[in-house]
């Protein structure tokens, strides 16, 4: 694991990332590669019925896909989400949530990941598959921000 690019990706999603800082989550790498997205329970994200929002577990398995990918390119090249399936599992309430990624297929133009959400208790409240595109290598790649 480059630990230069995994630095870089960290300040992107901690420094220029503006979701993050609104939903308060937290970026950090395991020794493996995998990006492993922290979410303390914030209840401004719930919906009607007082459970975390869908759209929060999307947003979280997308964001550890999303990292996982980039940080295992570890090239300016620009990766875009094509593609994501998301499963919801389990509703959670007032609890906090992590997401952790996990490379599946490495290709030349596309990368498939797997990801789970767990709740604080351990339980698996969600699972995607997600497919990013590799975009050629771009001299402005490393001003962009996830997408």
């Amino acid at each position: 694991m480059n630990r230069q690019r995994e630095e870089e990706l960290l300040n992107m999603f901690h420094g220029r990332a503006p979701i993050s800082r609104y939903f308060g989550m937290r970026l950090t790498f395991t020794k493996d590669g995998s990006a492993v997205v922290d979410l303390p329970h914030n209840p401004n994200l719930d919906h009607a019925l007082g459970g975390v929002h869908g759209g929060v577990y999307a947003t979280m398995l997308d964001t550890a896909g999303w990292f996982t990918v980039a940080l295992a390119r570890n090239d300016p090249s620009r990766i875009v989400t094509s593609e994501i399936t998301v499963r919801y599992l389990e509703p959670v309430e007032k609890m906090s949530l992590r997401a952790i990624g996990k490379i599946i297929r490495q290709g030349t133009r596309q990368d498939i990941a797997e990801m789970q959400l767990l709740d604080e208790e351990g339980r698996l409240v969600g699972h995607a598959t997600g497919a990013f595109m590799v975009l050629p290598k771009n001299p402005t790649a490393s001003k962009d921000v996830a997408g």
